[in-house]
């Protein structure tokens, strides 16, 4: 699923309703936000974090693809 939303006043965002529901998010909940250098990953908990990091991970290795050659597949896709 992709959404545009905006950046509003002292940097606030509004995570659209579909989304909240789906992770269950509510106001005051902990996200964590990585800065990736050519964009930013938000996350809710740092648990669903960790997870997508090892699959990332496990098929990175099962394709045998180096860390390097990964992030430039990114840069390319962009």
């Amino acid at each position: 699923m992709t959404k545009m939303i905006q950046i509003r006043k002292k940097g606030t965002l509004t995570l659209p309703m579909e989304i909240r529901k789906r992770y269950q998010l509510e106001e005051g909940d902990p996200m964590t936000i990585i800065d990736l250098e050519e964009g930013i990953f938000l996350s809710p908990k740092t648990s669903v974090l960790t997870k997508l990091v090892q699959q990332i991970e496990k098929l990175r290795e099962e394709k045998d693809i180096s860390l390097a050659e990964l992030i430039e597949g990114v840069r390319a896709l962009r």
